[in-house]
């Protein structure tokens, strides 16, 4: 997937257009990472208004996408009126080629117009996913995630859920090295699984209690290969088990379970890549105990055997140059 295509709209969100512009735009080859075709296409070539006021300059009009192995259809403010039906058909033929298509925030209206999210699972901006699934009674809307893989199909939420569905297609294509990389170069957290909340009811826990949890945090990352049980963890923050499960919640659209599986996988990505141990020795260093219990997990996560993994993604820095 090197060919990467953004499809601005009418008033598409500039925010979007700086994400994929920012993981796929820039050349990273000279450090390993991958290095892409990234272009902008409109329905028309021209000056193109974004949301924000800012105008910019379109060189690429829908025959762009005949070539592109991954179109980005970006979010726009006039989702409620019906996309034109040369954008449909071009989004349709380049599906039936084989691209993969990701759509984020309400570009997910395009798709489904489309008719590429029929029986499908898919999420949007929370504001606008009822009036998605009332247009679309065929599509299965979730409103609560961040992202949802379908395969060849994405949907992303609003905003910066676009970083997130964009690291997270890294991560499935290229590895996790590939995707770390690039989010440390941006700044960001290498990885937010797709099914945690589009947003949370508090950003932080209590005051009083942040410094407390978000050193649970760090000591838990670093602490993987242990029984890291919700007492254990309360106890470490001085809480109750009921009270730290409801500041994790409240702190990270999470419950402390899920989290730490996340945690768990993702060092074990990074273990399979870039070192020799035994899978079970991942596997224990990483807190699963048994090559099973990896194997369980990371199938459920990543759809493939952690061996599988290990045989894609191993000499991924060195050849995606």
């Amino acid at each position: 997937m090197r060919d990467v295509v953004a499809v601005l709209l009418r008033k598409s969100g500039g925010f979007g257009l700086g994400v994929v512009g920012e993981v796929y735009g820039y050349d990273r080859s000279s450090t390993g990472l991958p290095r892409f075709d990234f272009a902008v296409a409109a329905e028309e070539p021209g000056l193109i208004r974004l949301d924000s006021g800012v105008v910019i300059a379109v060189e690429h009009g829908l025959e762009r996408l005949e070539s592109a192995d991954l179109i980005h259809i970006l979010a726009w403010e006039d989702y409620d009126v019906p996309p034109a039906e040369p954008l449909l058909a071009a989004v349709r033929a380049a599906y039936e080629r084989g691209a993969t298509i990701a759509s984020h925030c309400t570009g997910a209206f395009v798709l489904a117009a489309a008719g590429l999210l029929d029986g499908k699972r898919a999420t949007t901006h929370w504001s606008t996913a009822e009036a998605l699934a009332t247009r679309f009674p065929a599509v299965t809307v979730d409103p609560g995630v961040l992202y949802v893989d379908e395969g060849r199909i994405l949907t992303g939420a609003g905003t910066a859920a676009g970083v997130d569905l964009c690291l997270y297609l890294l991560r499935r294509e290229f590895g996790a090295h590939a995707a770390n990389a690039v989010a440390r170069s941006m700044v960001v957290p290498p990885h937010r699984d797709g099914g945690q909340a589009q947003f949370i009811d508090s950003p932080l826990p209590h005051v009083g209690d942040s410094d407390r949890l978000g050193g649970v945090l760090e000591w838990m990352r670093g602490h993987l290969d242990l029984d890291l049980t919700v007492e254990t963890l309360a106890a470490r923050a001085l809480m109750s088990p009921r009270s730290f499960a409801r500041h994790f919640h409240s702190a990270t659209g999470s419950t402390p379970r899920a989290w730490l599986l996340a945690q768990r996988v993702q060092a074990a990505e990074e273990l399979l890549e870039t070192g020799d141990l035994p899978v079970e020795e991942v596997a224990r260093r990483v807190g699963f105990g048994t090559a099973a219990g990896l194997r369980e997990q990371f199938v459920r996560r990543r759809g493939v055997p952690p061996r599988d993994y290990r045989r894609s993604f191993r000499a991924a820095p060195a050849r995606s140059a």
